[in-house]
């Protein structure tokens, strides 16, 4: 039915269409919930947002959950979950269409879920796919800019966001969980709920939170990065997780209080970070016996891509005075163009050697978006070690190729922007099967 309304909505001018889009967003959303039956009631639903991070923090709630003998469904970026069963999510949506969501959420009831675990997005907000779905917890993880173009500024995509705490400030026994050290979560923590969570890495806390009252906060201190994961303290209890660098310490925290909010024992929390295992494409490090690391991120986004280069360094996978090889392209074509010469300028100072490459083009010439990131590139020199080489190649296998081949022993390769995607969007609609993972183990062979 969605499809089909789809096809109806390029057939009508875009003024008509724009005018009457909220009406024509609420009149979807409704459709497909009563058509499913508002499965979402009879379900505890939490949602995840922010700009980056919401993958993997929910991947583990669910992990907690389904592991503390609550059947749980999750839906993602990257993959959707029922219980053990687990697939992929090749729509290339993070936020799948209404009636998907909605039959997915129906799914999860009838095979007898608990949970469901809802990773929500902007655009997803924008377009009403969050309505009708009964959430009772909302999760803050962090924001950065991206999709400006798309929400018309920063302080619009930030407030669609916000929508998701409003929407749980209506419930009885809604909770909510901030990270207290991102310099927006003032923002989130205006609307009410019933129990609200907090966690800081002590001496990072925002000071315009300073004075919330909180039902429980977390409080994080003795980071250590390692190779294989992070190792810290909250709160006078020790955790070890598999996740890599400071960032994946937020998004530990982030769930452990998500999953306190839910009446799970701390002493479960603790040892089903032991056992989970990234989800593909985020921070996945590829091993196959090569002396030098391979890392595949989905980074996209400027503060995301600092970030996994800070992990790299702090954990070890590149060691002491050897090279950082990175392999970057840019979010889609024809989409927050802002952010390339700042991902270019990004690599450049953390980088010693940059692969320019393809992503996700559509029907932008790739090598113009190559161009922009290398503008940032050619901005910026890294003050340790001045930059060699910097390639542009548009095919990306080649350019994954060229990476690996300037590695040596204790060298670090860095691939970005796809991650665990299946697919890479091309112009004219088509799109090329991916998976990143696969091909550099091919290539490692």
């Amino acid at each position: 039915m969605e499809r089909a309304l789809r096809t109806i909505e390029k057939l009508i001018p875009l003024p008509v269409f724009e005018f009457f889009q909220p009406a024509y967003h609420y009149l979807l959303a409704f459709s497909a919930a009563l058509f499913y039956g508002f499965p979402s009631r009879r379900m505890i639903v939490i949602g995840v947002t922010g700009t980056k991070g919401k993958t993997t923090a929910c991947n583990l709630i669910h992990h907690i959950l389904n592991s503390s003998g609550y059947k749980t469904g999750l839906s993602t970026t990257i993959n959707f979950k029922i219980g053990g069963e687990e697939w992929k999510n090749d729509l290339k949506q993070t936020m799948p269409g209404r009636f998907y969501l909605q039959g997915l959420l129906s799914r999860m009831l009838k095979t007898g879920c608990r949970y469901a675990v809802v990773e929500t997005s902007s655009e997803g907000i924008v377009q009403y796919r969050h309505r009708f779905i009964d959430y009772d917890a909302a999760v803050f993880l962090n924001l950065s800019p991206e999709h400006l173009e798309r929400h018309k500024g920063f302080e619009n995509y930030r407030q669609a966001k916000v929508e998701l705490f409003k929407k749980i400030s209506r419930k009885r026994n809604s909770a909510a969980i901030y990270n207290f050290d991102d310099e927006h979560v003032i923002h989130f923590i205006k609307p009410k709920a019933a129990k609200k969570y907090g966690y800081t890495i002590v001496g990072k806390r925002q000071q315009s939170v300073a004075d919330e009252r909180l039902d429980y906060e977390l409080r994080i201190t003795d980071c250590k990065f390692k190779s294989d994961g992070a190792e810290f303290k909250a709160n006078g209890y020790n955790f070890k997780t598999s996740l890599i660098g400071e960032f994946n310490i937020y998004n530990a925290a982030a769930v452990i209080c998500a999953a306190l909010s839910q009446n799970i024992p701390i002493e479960h929390i603790q040892k089903s970070l032991l056992t989970f295992q990234p989800p593909a494409g985020r921070m996945e490090v590829v091993n196959m016996g090569q002396n030098f690391s391979v890392v595949v991120d989905y980074a996209h986004e400027p503060k995301s891509l600092e970030s996994v280069y800070k992990a790299v360094i702090d954990s070890g996978l590149k060691a002491k005075n050897k090279k950082l090889i990175c392999l970057l392209g840019s979010a889609g074509g024809g989409r927050d163009k802002w952010k390339r010469p700042e991902m270019g300028k990004i690599s450049s100072h953390y980088c010693d050697e940059i692969i320019l490459t393809n992503e996700d083009p559509y029907d932008e010439p790739p090598e113009n978006i190559i161009n922009d990131i290398f503008s940032g590139v050619s901005q910026i020199r890294n003050p340790k070690s001045e930059i060699r080489n910097v390639f542009k190649i548009i095919d990306r296998r080649e350019a994954i190729k060229k990476a690996i081949s300037l590695a040596k022993k204790g060298d670090a390769v860095v691939l970005t922007g796809k991650g665990g995607e299946v697919w890479m969007c091309v112009e004219n609609g088509k799109k090329i099967p991916w998976n990143e993972k696969g091909i550099v183990e091919e290539i490692l062979k």
